[in-house]
């Protein structure tokens, strides 16, 4: 199953470090796809790149939910923690499901991992008519200076192919040829939250990063050293018995076109 490598090597490591440091998506963003998605009791939902089901979750028992992730680490976490949610090990560009076999589609923070417009032809086969897709990054605020800081001390251990929502043009897909045909224009919200956790987790945000989850040992355990050392001395994490790490949730949705 293809896949990038830093993606498929960082989270297939990072699997329980992704549970536990990664934001859940707030309820605002839950009402909002739900809304905005038409999503009922009887929606066919798939949440892609699912992961550990942090978004896909949030939907249980108000929809028809299956999960779709090509880490096979990932769904086993998945199916732990959400026991008897179906889930499939697939990929966004070739998906073992029906044509028009899908009322909705949500993707938590992973369409830039993609190849862009192969996944939107692929959405808009699967989804029926008028079928609706969410998408939604929680990013962490660097317009806050600390949280900035951060965020550099850690990228000086990028490496390989490296993609970041911010960095990447995913929205090509939806707005150049052929892709603009296929689904209406996107619609666009953000909501600020804070991820208020203890300092394990907040180190552990950073080992659920895919390029710091795919390094080797002893460089993994290096910046984790340096990430708990830079909140113990920072003025603004020092002595703190919990941090508010300061995020952003970007959403994203458009409909289906053609019959």
């Amino acid at each position: 199953m293809s896949m990038n490598d830093v993606a498929a090597r960082g989270f297939a490591a990072a699997s329980s470090a992704y549970e536990r440091g990664r934001p859940d998506y707030p309820p605002e963003v839950v009402a909002m796809l739900r809304e905005q998605l038409r999503i009922t009791s009887e929606t066919r939902l798939v949440d892609l790149a699912t992961g550990t089901g942090k978004l896909g979750r949030q939907f249980i028992g108000g929809a028809r939910v299956l999960g779709v992730e090509p880490a096979a680490e990932m769904c086993a976490e998945f199916a732990r923690i959400q026991p008897g949610v179906p889930i499939v090990r697939a990929n966004a560009e070739v998906l073992p499901l029906a044509t028009a076999s899908v009322d909705a589609v949500t993707i938590g923070t992973a369409f830039h991992w993609f190849d862009g417009l192969a996944a939107v032809r692929e959405l808009h086969r699967v989804l029926r008519p008028g079928g609706r897709l969410g998408l939604v990054w929680l990013q962490r605020d660097e317009t806050v200076e600390w949280v900035a800081e951060l965020v550099r001390l850690v990228d000086t251990y990028r490496e390989g192919d490296v993609r970041r929502y911010a960095e990447t043009r995913w929205q090509a897909a939806f707005e150049d040829e052929p892709g603009a045909a296929l689904f209406s224009p996107l619609e666009f919200a953000e909501c600020p939250f804070e991820f208020e956790v203890d300092r394990a987790t907040a180190v552990a945000r950073t080992a659920s990063t895919s390029f710091v989850a795919a390094l080797p040992e002893a460089r993994r355990q290096e910046v984790l050293a340096r990430v708990a050392a830079f909140l113990d001395a920072h003025p603004a994490t020092r002595g703190r018995p919990t941090i508010g790490l300061p995020h952003r949730a970007e959403v994203y949705w458009c409909g289906r076109l053609g019959s």
